[in-house]
């Protein structure tokens, strides 16, 4: 941390000097972390920069800590890498997005988010609730939106340096130039390290895993108002290396040996994207686009003795349309696209490869009067050579009943191939023999995942006291026809995989409560209660690792800002869960056995930003303040290679207290 502190200092000591020479930018209007519209007609929250700032969010899986529609799991006690949830349903159900491309899937579904910086993401848009046919027919739950900083936005310089007490350190550095009146482009830079070795819990077994990543993408934009043209191209270039296990572990020499138990996953991807589109210059409302993207990802990994490597190339393409039916009360968007994965997969000495390609169209009826109603109907038929012709219908309604407020409806279909290994990497960390009871599927010998989501939403912005208040109340409940269930139930020594014999739902109730305290101090709360059941071959069970009950809260502050920029920000989040159902561990001896049910625990994080110019800040901040974490975080610890070894099984912080600093410089 020396170092850290030191560089910080140089820095900080660089822009007082140079304080004056650069433009001075004031600020005027307070912007919203979170925004909810009572106009959108699906259940949307735009989650923009602001937010992203009132937390580290080194990546985008860390981007959800202060917003209460995403459940963001801990990271498991191998990979350290955190998983998120929506409406209690895990990412595979999400549909994940970039620039309405998708992009974490298949192969990255387990590590994808992170690699996406932080510093990159300009908003995130999170829909509950089935998604629209235009993207996809893969979204259950909801879908999460990333939208990049644009070339043509973006200022000149920006540098962020970050550090923290569990050694992770990271630069990201973005450089930006308006080359004419209608090209500009973007080049970011992200490098990150965890160089020490870390074991609070005295198990032998490093809380998180030794590493390194750099990540660099390039961005063109293109923009031509008099003749209506717009585009964008992006290149990107992720290197990311892990290494966990033992604390005496030593890959050059432990590798695939009982020694020492450890594991390393490295993964090497390349995107490149391209978006076209035109609008009628005589005709504002109508246009139409042209998505394409190429993405080939290869990881190498294995885990103890078990190996696991994949390699996706995919290749997708999306032709839309957008116009009007008479008159702007009245759009429609139709259009077709094409998705193509070839999957180079190995479970140790297991060839599961395959190719995956679909063909679809779509037609997406939107009216929207304004003022009280506005209904989106959408439907889609594709043609997938393992999961054959099907159709996917999607509906959202909104009616604004009362004055500032709305009322929302949906219901949607979705299916998806499930890839079982990619998905479960973190089951490859245990001693669990893994088998699959079906052979007749045309996905590793199992049937599709089928669902129906249905949801309500009301939400109510009011005066309470004098103060801005709002109250929005959601309910969902998803409902599988078909689901891949992953049973850790059956047994401790066993990992099964086989087609639902009989029911499995799962039911979402959301109450938030947000009020502004005084000005420029703002409380946000949740109250979210899950019931989700799945039909085991042992009997009927709460999905494991899923707290039925949870609270939330987010304490916000910012002080006046001043003439030159200064200011004080505030931050404080607490999350506390109810007790989780547990995979069952029953017949372990009693040293490597966890109860039927985790106890309930609460866990606050919290930083503090000065703002000393429109040019930069600085910011600390801590996680986990409370210093609650999980025992028994590695069973049979004392045996890696023994029958009773699983890693997988993590409901609360491993690693303890973590606090971090770091800096935000720019040049406007």
């Amino acid at each position: 941390m020396k170092n850290i502190l030191w560089f910080l200092l140089v820095l900080f000591s660089y822009n007082v000097f140079a304080q004056e020479k650069l433009e001075e930018v004031q600020v005027k209007a307070t912007q919203k972390g979170l925004k909810k519209s009572l106009k959108g007609t699906a259940n949307t929250t735009l989650v923009t920069s602001k937010e992203l700032l009132k937390a580290a969010c080194c990546n985008l899986a860390e981007s959800f800590e202060t917003n209460p529609s995403i459940d963001v799991n801990f990271s498991d006690a191998l990979t350290g890498t955190k998983q998120i949830k929506m409406l209690g349903l895990t990412s595979p159900y999400i549909m994940i997005t970039e620039e309405n491309v998708p992009s974490v899937r298949g192969a990255s579904q387990a590590f994808g988010l992170s690699f996406t910086p932080g510093t990159w993401v300009d908003n995130i848009q999170i829909t509950k609730g089935a998604g629209s046919v235009v993207n996809g027919y893969e979204s259950i739950s909801g879908q999460i939106n990333t939208e990049l900083l644009k070339p043509m936005n973006d200022i000149p310089f920006f540098l962020n340096a970050y550090g923290s007490t569990d050694s992770r350190f990271e630069l990201n550095t973005h450089f930006n130039k308006k080359l004419s009146d209608k090209w500009a482009t973007s080049l970011f830079v992200h490098g990150n390290a965890r160089v020490s070795k870390n074991d609070m819990n005295n198990d032998g077994f490093l809380d998180n895993p030794l590493g390194k990543q750099i990540n660099v993408a390039n961005r063109w934009q293109y923009a031509n108002a008099e003749t209506g043209w717009v585009s964008f191209f992006n290149f990107r270039f992720m290197k990311d290396e892990k290494q966990t296990g033992e604390l005496d572990f030593d890959k050059d020499k432990h590798k695939f040996t009982t020694t020492f138990w450890g594991s390393e996953i490295n993964s090497e991807r390349f995107d490149f994207t391209s978006k076209v589109g035109y609008v009628w210059k005589e005709m504002p409302f109508q246009s139409i686009g042209f998505q394409n993207a190429f993405t080939n990802h290869n990881q190498q990994s294995y885990f103890g003795l078990n190996q696991y490597d994949i390699k996706q190339q995919s290749y997708y393409s999306n032709l839309i349309f957008n116009s009007i039916i008479s008159n702007t009360m009245h759009k429609f968007s139709t259009g077709l696209n094409f998705m193509y994965d070839k999957y180079s997969e190995y479970i140790n000495t297991f060839d599961v490869s395959r190719i995956d390609n679909s063909v679809g169209a779509f037609f997406e009826y939107t009216f929207d009067n304004n003022d009280k109603l506005s209904y989106v109907l959408g439907g889609r038929m594709d043609y997938h050579n393992r999961l054959g012709a099907f159709f996917t219908p999607r509906f959202h309604l909104k009616y604004n009943a009362f004055e500032n407020s709305v009322f929302r409806i949906s219901a949607g279909r979705g299916k998806r191939a499930a890839n079982i290994f990619a998905e479960n990497q973190n089951l490859f960390a245990s001693s669990r023999t893994i088998s699959i009871m079906g052979t007749k599927g045309e996905v590793y010998g199992l049937n599709p995942e089928i669902a129906w989501n249905y949801g309500v939403s009301f939400t109510q912005k009011f005066k309470l006291f004098s103060k801005n208040a709002d109250v929005t109340v959601d309910f969902y409940r998803t409902d599988f026809q078909n689901q891949v269930v992953v049973d850790v139930m059956q047994s401790p020594q066993e990992l099964l995989f086989y087609d639902l014999k009989g029911k499995s739902f799962a039911n979402s109730l959301q109450i938030d409560f947000n009020i502004e305290l005084i000005k420029h101090f703002n409380l946000r709360t949740a109250y979210k209660y899950f019931d989700i059941s799945t039909d085991y071959l042992s009997g009927s069970y709460q999905r494991p690792l899923q707290a039925k009950h949870r609270f939330f809260a987010n304490l916000e502050y910012e002080t006046h800002i001043k003439d030159k920029g200064q200011q004080w920000k505030f931050d404080y989040t607490f999350n506390w869960l109810g007790k989780q159902q547990l995979p069952n561990t029953a017949t372990n001896p009693e040293v490597d056995r966890l109860l039927e049910f985790s106890p309930s625990f609460a866990v606050m994080n919290a930083q503090i930003t000065r703002t000393f110019s429109s040019t930069f800040e600085m910011y600390v901040g801590g996680e986990n303040i409370g210093n609650y974490r999980q025992d028994k975080a590695v069973l049979g610890s004392d045996n890696p290679f023994g029958p009773n070894f699983d890693t997988s099984i993590v409901y609360a912080p491993v690693f303890g207290q973590m606090y971090y600093a770091g800096i935000r410089f720019k040049i406007k």
